[in-house]
C-alpha cells in the first residue's frame, strides 16, 4: 500500500524508552554460534549422546535434557478469559495539560511521548479460536510513564454483564464451553449462557451491546475502547473528580456482517490479528484519541443512575467526551510469546493523580488480576519480565521467589533499618509519593446491593432506540440466532420476558423467529442476585426514565466515513484485461491509501491486452470476498468473458453485494455484472447520489469512476440494501 504523500512514518521508533529498555533482552541469532542456556558452545544439536551408534541414550546427555525440558515447559497456562489476543507497541501524546483535575504526570506534559503497549483480545474463546466470534473485545493499554506503569484495562463496550465481582466466575463459567461436552467454542449461543443471563437482569444493557454490530468489529483498528469503570482524578490540591475513559478510533467505528463473520472464521480465523500486523508493517499506523468524561464530585448523584454501576454509561449528551491526546501504534512485537503473551495487565497499576472508586466490580478486579498472574506467569516476579518492566527503576524490600531477575545488593531487606541508612526510603506525597484518596467511610459491613443499582432496563432501551434501522435489525437477528441455538424452551421464554421489559417490539419480533409467544406474565422473581435470607421484593428491578430518548454516539451510523486508508480492495481480472482500466484504478486507490489485490483464476501473472504482464496476488481458490472491503472489475473483452464463465468470480460479486460492500466496474465489464444475481437490483444509471446510497458505480470516465468508487468505499457498508436486495450467495 502506498503511504499518504503528506505522511512520513517510521516503523521502528528509536526514541521510545520502553523499546530501548527491551533491547538488552532481545535475542537475534543472526550470525551467532549455538550455545546451551548457560553459554556452552554446542558441537552437535542434531543427535543425542548414545552408548554406541545403535545403543541406548545416556542419562548424562545434559544438552538433550536441557532442550527437552525447555520444550516440555514452553507453554504457559492461557488466560482464563481474553486468551486470544494481539499486541503492538506505540506512543501516547497529550494535547493539553489536565492539571485542573489530575496531577498524573503523563496527563500534564505535552512534550513527552509516553510509550505504550496495547493488547486487543476476544474474551470467551481459547487461544486457538477465531478472531470473528460474536464477543466482547478486550482493549488493554499499558502506559510506561515516568511515575510507573498505568494500565487502562478495558473493553470495546463501555458496560459489563455484572455489577459485582462475586458474579464474575459464574459469568465466565456460563459463557465458556459447557463442562459436560466442551461445546461450543468461543460462542455465547448455548443454554448455559442464556440460562444465566435470563436470571440476571443487570446483564440486559450489556447483552444489547453484545447482540449489536459492536461485537463483530471490522478490525481492532476500527473499534472504540472504554475503561468501563468510573475512576477518580485527583489534582495537586487533593480535589477529586469522577472520570470515564474512552478511546476513539480515527478510522471510525465499523463492523462486518454476521454472515460475513462466520465465513471469515473459515477463510481466515486470524483476520483481526493479520489486519493489525499488516497495517503497522505497511506504515498505516492505527490511531485513537483518548477521551475523558469528567464529573465533579459534587455532581455524583445528579444523573438518575449510579456512577459506580458498571452496567451504566454516562450519555455523551449529558457529559461530553473531551479528547485529550492521541495514541499511535507504530511497532509490531519482535516475539509474540515474550511480549503479547507474557504482558501482564492489572487494573491496580495506577499513578498519582488517578485512583479507584467503590465500584464493586472494579474492587474485585483489584484482587483477581494479581492472583491470575501468579499462576499464569509462574510466581510473584512477573513484573520483571521485560514487557512488564516499568521504565523507571524498582526499589523495595521484596525478595526472591520464582524467576527472580533483579540482583539486590546490601545487608538489609526490611524497613525501618539502621544498617542500610533506612533505604529504600518512603516518598512524601509532596514529592510524588502515591497516597490513596481520603474518602470518608462510615457504614456497616454488609453483603448487599445499593437500590441505585436496580435500574436494569432504561439504558438498554436507550441503546436500542439510538440505533439506525439496519442496526436494530441486526440486534433482532442476533437475538434470534443466539436464542435459536438454545435447546431449553423455558430459557428462551424467560429471555423473551426480559426483552419485553426493554421494548415489546424486540420481544415480539424475536418471539416470531423462535416460533414462540412473548409471556404475558414474566417469571418471578426476575432478579436472582438474592442472598439466601434476602427479601425478594427488595431485589426487583426498578424503572427509571432516561433523561434523553436517543444518543447519537451509540450508533455506528454516525461514525467517521472520510477515507479509505488501509481498506482492502479486490480487483477481479483474467488474461486479456485492459491494463489501463486496471492500472489507473489501482493507482487511484493506492494514492488514497487503499490496499489493492489482483485476484485471478490462477496465480502467476496476467497477460494484458497490450501484452504487458500484471502480477497476480491471489487466486479465486485462495481469496474470498469476505476478506475485502470492496470489489472492482476492469475492462478487457477476453478478461470479462473469462470472469463471466468463472463461477467463483460471479459468486465473489454476489457475496460482496450480499454483504453490502461497494462494487465498481468498467463499462466494458457490465457483462459480468449482468451475470450476477443482483443485476436486476441495481440502478440503470448512476449519479453521485445513487452511488452514495447504493454503493454501485460503473462507467469508463476515468477519474470520475475512481473518485466515486473511493467515496463509496469510505461509506464502509450500504446496509439499506441488505433486506430488500438480499441475494442467495
Amino acid at each position: 500500500m502506498k503511504k499518504n504523500k503528506t505522511e512520513d512514518h517510521t516503523t521502528k521508533p528509536v526514541d521510545n524508552k520502553k523499546v530501548q529498555s527491551l533491547q538488552p533482552h532481545t535475542a537475534d541469532a543472526t550470525d551467532q554460534q549455538m550455545t546451551t542456556d548457560h553459554g556452552l558452545l554446542i558441537n552437535d544439536d542434531q543427535n543425542s549422546l548414545k552408548a554406541g551408534e545403535r545403543g541406548a541414550t545416556l542419562l548424562e546427555d545434559f544438552i538433550l535434557r536441557e532442550k527437552l525440558t525447555h520444550f516440555d515447559h514452553e507453554r504457559i497456562p492461557e488466560r482464563v478469559v481474553h486468551a486470544r489476543g494481539s499486541g503492538a507497541h506505540g506512543v501516547f501524546k497529550l494535547y493539553k495539560p489536565l492539571n485542573k483535575v489530575t496531577k498524573a504526570g503523563f496527563l500534564n506534559d505535552t512534550e513527552v511521548e509516553t510509550p505504550v503497549f496495547v493488547r486487543f483480545s476476544t474474551v470467551a474463546g481459547s487461544k486457538g479460536s477465531t478472531d470473528l466470534a460474536r464477543d466482547v473485545r478486550g482493549f488493554a493499554v499499558k502506559f510506561y510513564t515516568e511515575q510507573g506503569n498505568f494500565d487502562l484495562v478495558g473493553n470495546n463496550m463501555p458496560v459489563f454483564f455484572i455489577q459485582d465481582a462475586m458474579k464474575f466466575p459464574d459469568l465466565v463459567h456460563a459463557v465458556k464451553p459447557e463442562p459436560d461436552n466442551e461445546i461450543p467454542q468461543a460462542a455465547s449461543a448455548h443454554d448455559t449462557f442464556w440460562d444465566f443471563i435470563s436470571l440476571m437482569p443487570e446483564s440486559t444493557h450489556m447483552i444489547m451491546w453484545l447482540m449489536s454490530d459492536r461485537a463483530i468489529p471490522r478490525s481492532y483498528r476500527m473499534m472504540e475502547g472504554f475503561g468501563v469503570h468510573t475512576f477518580r482524578f485527583i489534582n495537586e490540591k487533593g480535589v477529586a473528580s469522577f472520570v470515564k475513559f474512552h478511546w476513539k478510533p480515527l478510522l471510525g467505528v465499523h463492523s462486518v456482517a454476521w454472515d460475513e463473520a462466520q465465513n471469515i472464521s473459515g477463510k481466515d480465523p486470524d483476520f483481526h490479528r493479520r489486519d493489525l500486523w499488516e497495517a503497522i508493517e505497511s506504515g498505516a499506523f492505527p490511531e485513537w484519541e483518548l477521551g475523558v468524561q469528567i464529573v465533579p464530585e459534587e455532581d455524583e448523584f445528579k444523573f438518575g443512575f449510579d456512577l459506580l454501576d458498571p452496567t451504566k454509561i454516562i450519555p455523551e449528551e449529558l457529559v461530553p467526551v473531551e479528547r485529550i491526546g492521541k495514541m499511535t501504534l507504530n511497532r509490531n512485537p519482535d516475539n509474540f510469546f515474550a511480549e503479547t503473551e507474557q504482558v501482564a495487565f492489572h487494573v491496580g497499576n495506577i499513578v498519582p493523580g488517578i485512583d479507584f472508586t467503590n465500584d464493586p466490580l472494579l474492587q474485585g478486579r483489584l484482587f483477581s488480576y494479581t492472583d491470575t498472574q501468579l499462576i499464569r506467569l509462574g510466581g510473584p516476579n512477573f513484573h520483571e519480565i521485560p514487557i512488564n518492566r516499568p521504565i523507571v527503576p524498582i526499589y523495595n524490600n521484596q525478595r526472591d521467589g520464582f524467576m527472580r531477575q533483579q540482583i539486590n545488593k546490601g545487608k538489609t531487606s526490611y524497613g525501618p533499618n539502621a544498617l542500610g541508612n533506612n533505604d529504600p526510603q518512603q516518598v512524601r506525597e509532596a514529592d510524588g509519593g502515591f497516597t490513596s484518596y481520603q474518602e470518608r467511610v462510615d457504614a456497616k459491613k454488609i453483603r448487599n446491593r445499593s437500590k441505585s443499582f436496580f435500574d436494569h432496563f432504561s439504558q438498554a432501551r436507550l441503546f436500542f432506540n439510538s440505533q439506525s434501522e439496519p442496526e436494530k435489525n441486526h440486534i433482532i437477528d442476533a437475538f434470534s440466532f443466539e436464542l435459536g441455538k438454545v435447546k431449553t424452551i423455558a430459557i428462551r421464554e424467560r429471555m423473551l420476558g426480559i426483552l419485553s421489559l426493554v421494548d415489546p417490539a424486540i420481544a415480539a419480533e424475536v418471539a416470531f423467529q423462535l416460533g414462540l409467544k412473548v409471556p404475558k406474565k414474566i417469571e418471578q422473581p426476575i432478579n436472582r442476585s438474592i442472598p439466601a435470607d434476602g427479601v425478594v421484593a427488595d431485589y426487583q428491578p426498578i424503572e427509571v426514565e432516561s433523561p434523553i430518548a436517543r444518543s447519537e454516539a451509540l450508533s455506528m451510523e454516525n461514525t467517521v466515513k472520510d477515507g479509505i486508508v488501509s481498506r482492502k480492495i479486490a480487483i477481479l481480472a483474467a488474461d486479456g484485461v485492459d491494463a489501463k482500466s486496471l492500472n489507473s484504478m489501482k493507482e487511484a486507490l493506492e494514492d488514497a491509501g487503499g490496499v489493492v489485490h489482483i485476484i485471478a483464476p490462477k496465480l502467476g501473472v496476467l497477460l494484458a491486452s497490450d501484452n504487458s504482464q500484471i502480477p497476480v496476488d491471489e487466486s479465486f481458490l485462495t481469496a474470498a470476498s469476505v476478506l475485502y472491503d470492496a470489489v472492482y472489475v476492469p475492462g478487457g473483452t477476453n478478461s470479462v468473458a473469462t470472469l463471466e464463465a468463472e463461477a467463483n468470480a460471479v459468486h465473489f460479486l454476489n457475496e460482496a453485494f450480499k454483504h453490502c460492500k461497494a462494487i465498481a466496474a468498467d463499462e466494458q465489464a457490465l457483462q459480468i455484472l449482468e451475470a450476477t444475481y443482483f443485476s436486476q437490483k441495481i440502478p440503470d444509471e448512476f449519479s453521485e447520489e445513487t452511488v452514495l446510497s447504493e454503493g454501485i458505480v460503473y462507467g469508463n470516465k476515468g477519474f470520475r469512476l475512481a473518485a466515486l468508487f473511493i467515496k463509496a468505499i469510505a461509506q464502509h457498508r450500504f446496509w439499506n440494501r441488505e433486506k430488500p436486495r438480499l441475494v442467495p450467495a
